[in-house]
């Protein structure tokens, strides 16, 4: 039996990780088997090259950090994801090759096609069956951010240009797959949000 893919997507501070929280405990409550896991950083390989990424503070030029973000996402599909998929259970992952296309294609602005061939081909062309967009400004979401009491990693200290090329690009993505994503927007409360996804995953499992 066939598994159900889910990523959750969005510029950081949109709060993300809280709703992919609420949909893992209501999909416990329908009886379902969840893995969550997260980009990068899902596998041990992972939490190295996640270290590079998001806590090195030398230079890291922008086509080898869309490399080291694709070889995390290659052994993250092939170790974990896929022999989940398998097993018939239900994958939650906090980002997936959506995240490259707008950080490292629009964010650093390289060309997103060639991240995103270079993605599709690290994962074998996975595709999640939903991919759950929380969208908000900017500059919202720095402020929720700046608020959290936590130090901003390497990506999260970029200028605010950066997360504003990404945003775009992420709801240019959404337009072009309307029937792979759920944009949603995250300036609605907590349980609002969680009732349009609950809702979209209904009809999924």
């Amino acid at each position: 039996m066939a598994g159900l893919f889910i990523s959750f997507e969005g510029i950081d501070g949109v709060g993300k990780s809280t709703q992919a929280d609420l949909l893992e405990t209501w999909l416990q409550s329908q009886g379902k088997t969840v893995v969550r896991t997260l980009e990068p950083g899902g596998t041990e390989v992972g939490i190295e090259i996640r270290k590079i990424l998001l806590h090195h503070r030398g230079d890291l030029t922008p086509r080898a950090e869309a490399a080291l973000f694709a070889a995390d996402r290659a052994h993250h599909v092939a170790s974990k994801i896929r022999p989940a998929l398998e097993r018939g259970e239900v994958v939650i992952t906090d980002r997936y090759f959506d995240s490259s296309v707008a950080y490292q294609g629009a964010g650093r602005e390289l060309s997103q096609t060639e991240v995103r061939d270079l993605s599709l081909w690290a994962v074998g062309g996975l595709l999640p069956d939903l991919t759950v967009l929380l969208d908000l400004p900017a500059d919202v979401a720095r402020n929720r951010r700046n608020g959290s009491g936590t130090e901003p990693d390497r990506l999260e200290s970029e200028k605010i240009e950066f997360f504003e090329r990404a945003r775009q690009a992420y709801l240019d993505l959404a337009k072009a797959e309307p029937n792979r994503f759920l944009v949603i927007d995250a300036a609605a409360s907590v349980d609002v949000m969680q009732e349009q996804i609950v809702n979209r995953v209904t009809g999924l499992i």
